[in-house]
């Protein structure tokens, strides 16, 4: 009996490994985007791009001003599930200090 259940393991182990020589993936990335508007300070989008994307104090100031002299202003490029947290963390910073900050994602 113990030979059947071994040969049964190893039918059912030979099948499980080439399930899993299914090619993978790399994930789909989305660009994070900041939009201009008339009532949030230039200060607080460097704010914004220092605190939740981690730039620089120098990189956060040319993104800003590509957001203020183009409208939009990329300001990085994630997964999915990353960008969709740093774009809530944008907006939930923005609300919080009265800002009606825009901030979406788009597929790269």
């Amino acid at each position: 009996m113990s030979q059947s259940i071994t040969k049964t393991k190893k039918a059912v182990s030979s099948k499980t490994k080439d399930k899993t020589k299914a090619k993978i993936e790399e994930p789909r990335l989305y660009k994070v985007l900041l939009h201009n508007d008339d009532y949030t300070t230039m200060e607080f989008v460097v704010e914004i791009l220092v605190e939740i994307f981690n730039k620089s104090v120098e990189n956060a100031m040319n993104i800003m001003l590509n957001v203020h002299h183009q409208g939009i202003g990329v300001c990085g490029v994630y997964a999915f599930e990353i960008a969709e947290t740093k774009m809530e963390a944008v907006h939930k910073l923005a609300r919080q200090n009265n800002h009606p900050l825009k901030c979406t994602m788009e597929l790269e």
